[in-house]
């Protein structure tokens, strides 16, 4: 790619493709949005890098609080794997346990404790499990099936007392879109302070995009942590991480748990992400706009599959996504994996043919952006419809 605006990705060879992805969800007002250009412009001047605070992170930190229910201090880092990582250090660190809890088909970044039953790019590659984590790493990792209480609560009782945190996508991102069912996020958190566990919901993708608070807000359950990414920066390199005041009081120079980044807080992502979440806190009517976009397009694709006689499954959830060649209820990382894989590879070539930039992988979500309009969703529809046809010929 060479350059993006509002809704459009610009190749090197000069296509234009319709942007579905929109940067794996931070783009939601569109690339090149004005509001996020101009204060990154007016914030170079003034240095990249000093690497010390400055005004602009505490201001952003302070929104950030203002605006997540579960997050009553935050701590700056440069990307969700760095969000996610220093979570979990300081949930063991708190608690003085070893073991964590994620779920089958939940990728919280490339950190070594996370590469076990991964979902994203490392099961489109075949590389769950990947070379170069340790035994003694994977052992502290348990692993257990998505919105699957009873079996959550089974490895916490054979581990019990063992368990620092629970980490999960509040709804996954990263084995195609899987929505939570009801009760499974309450359970969880019913769970946790019964056993002394830390809760923490991996919000990378969620979080300012699902709405103002999250996933969080909309669902109504607090995590003790949050690790968020993507949005807050605007497009920028950047992630956080934020909980409760007596977890985050682990943290140095107020506690033992040691994490620290020159990069951190930078000047430049600092300024486009205050940009972006001032607009979205001021501007609620961008969630109801992007959802409408959204249904729209879904209701549009079920249309197309019912007159072509298909029922594959699609799933969503506010601005995001998925479609699931497969027949099958998709609710955990067992029935996404039933999804024909072949088929969407086809499904994936024939979208790009049309102008349509799709995540290339059946376990990735689609994320919207404000600079889709009711003219655009219909060309992505109709798309859609030309292509279904297509790889049923194929």
């Amino acid at each position: 790619m060479v350059s993006a605006k509002g809704p459009y990705l610009y190749d090197e060879d000069g296509n234009q493709f319709m942007d579905l992805i929109n940067s794996w969800g931070p783009m939601i007002l569109g690339h090149a949005a004005e509001v996020v250009n101009e204060a990154v412009q007016k914030a170079i001047p003034n240095s990249l890098s000093f690497g010390a605070p400055t005004r602009k992170e505490v201001e952003i930190a302070e929104l950030i609080v203002s605006m997540v229910p579960g997050i009553e201090k935050v701590r700056m880092v440069n990307s969700g794997t760095e969000a996610t990582m220093s979570a979990i250090r300081v949930a063991r660190g708190y608690t003085g346990r070893d073991k964590i809890i994620k779920f089958e088909g939940c990728y919280h970044g490339h950190g070594d404790s996370f590469l076990i039953s991964a979902g994203s790019g490392a099961i489109t590659l075949g590389v769950p499990d990947s070379p170069g984590v340790t035994k003694g790493t994977a052992n502290d990792t348990l692993t257990a099936p998505y919105n699957n209480l009873e079996a959550l609560k089974t490895l916490t009782a054979a581990n019990k007392g063992q368990v620092a945190a629970i980490i999960l996508e509040p709804v996954a991102g990263n084995m195609g879109l899987v929505t939570p069912q009801p009760g499974f996020l309450q359970g969880l958190r019913t769970l946790c302070d019964q056993e002394g566990i830390v809760l923490i919901f991996d919000e990378v993708m969620t979080g300012f995009r699902l709405a103002p608070g999250g996933a969080q807000e909309l669902f109504g359950v607090t995590p003790d942590m949050t690790t968020l990414g993507k949005i807050i920066g605007g497009g920028m390199p950047v992630g956080a991480y934020g909980g409760k005041r007596e977890l985050m009081d682990y943290v140095s120079p107020a506690g033992p748990v040691y994490q620290a980044g020159t990069l951190s807080g930078n000047p430049i992502a600092m300024s486009a992400g205050m940009a972006m979440l001032t607009f979205l806190k001021d501007h609620p009517e961008t969630y109801t706009q992007l959802d409408s976009t959204a249904a729209s397009i879904v209701a549009g694709m079920q249309a197309n599959m019912q007159q072509l006689g298909l029922s594959y499954t699609i799933n969503r959830i506010g601005s995001m996504f998925s479609i699931f060649f497969t027949n099958e209820e998709v609710v955990d990382f067992d029935s996404a994996k039933t999804s024909d894989t072949a088929l969407f590879g086809r499904y994936f070539n024939s979208m790009l043919q049309r102008g349509i930039y799709l995540a290339p992988s059946q376990y990735e979500a689609l994320f919207l952006s404000t600079a889709i309009t009711e003219n655009l969703a219909e060309q992505y529809i109709q798309a859609n419809y030309e292509s279904l046809q297509e790889v049923l010929k194929a």
